[in-house]
């Protein structure tokens, strides 16, 4: 009995060796699952790639809504110019993922810099005390600049979580921007 058992498992093996019909089926269904993983990996970085994107996009046409909205005259813009608020909130939410951008508190915050001997922005003061000139950065020759800096966040979710890379990226997207009203 045992002895017809192995002959009969022998016999079987044998036949498996020469049967050839399945294995497209698993070699297809290996590619498949490859290939289905590197298309959600793909499309999970491209969509965080875009809402960065639109995340940074957000951050500086609410720059640009203050700088626009706001006159020389009206210096210091946070103080003096009652339509800035509303217009960087307003630019804040106007890309695609609306009124998911938020500004960060603190947010819109105006403050004195000087170009330092590095080429760089350097806070001297805030809006309440204006410095005679940029002696502090190392250019006492230049004048201080009123700028305007615009601080947003986005809270990014992975499309796949677990399954792809896209979730080891940094969360939340933050974006800063800086322009000069005067």
């Amino acid at each position: 009995m045992i002895i017809a058992a192995v002959s009969k498992v022998t016999a079987n093996a044998a036949l498996f060796k020469r049967q050839e019909r399945g294995v497209a089926a698993i070699e297809f269904a290996v590619f498949a699952s490859l290939l289905s993983l590197a298309m959600l990996n793909a499309a999970d970085i491209s969509i965080y790639l875009y809402q960065r994107m639109q995340v940074e996009n957000a951050t500086e046409m609410a720059a640009q809504a203050a700088w626009k909205n706001c006159t020389l005259t009206q210096l210091p813009a946070t103080v003096n110019c009652p339509a800035m608020a509303n217009a960087v909130q307003n630019a804040v939410q106007s890309t695609s993922l609306g009124t998911h951008v938020v500004l960060q508190s603190g947010s819109p915050s105006e403050g004195y810099y000087c170009v330092n001997s590095s080429n760089s922005l350097q806070y001297m003061s805030d809006v309440s005390s204006r410095p005679t000139d940029c002696t502090a950065a190392g250019t006492p020759s230049l004048q201080p600049g009123d700028y305007i800096k615009i601080q947003t966040t986005f809270s990014y979710a992975p499309l796949f979580p677990g399954i792809t890379v896209a979730g080891a990226f940094a969360t939340p997207i933050t974006r800063t921007a800086m322009m000069r009203l005067g």
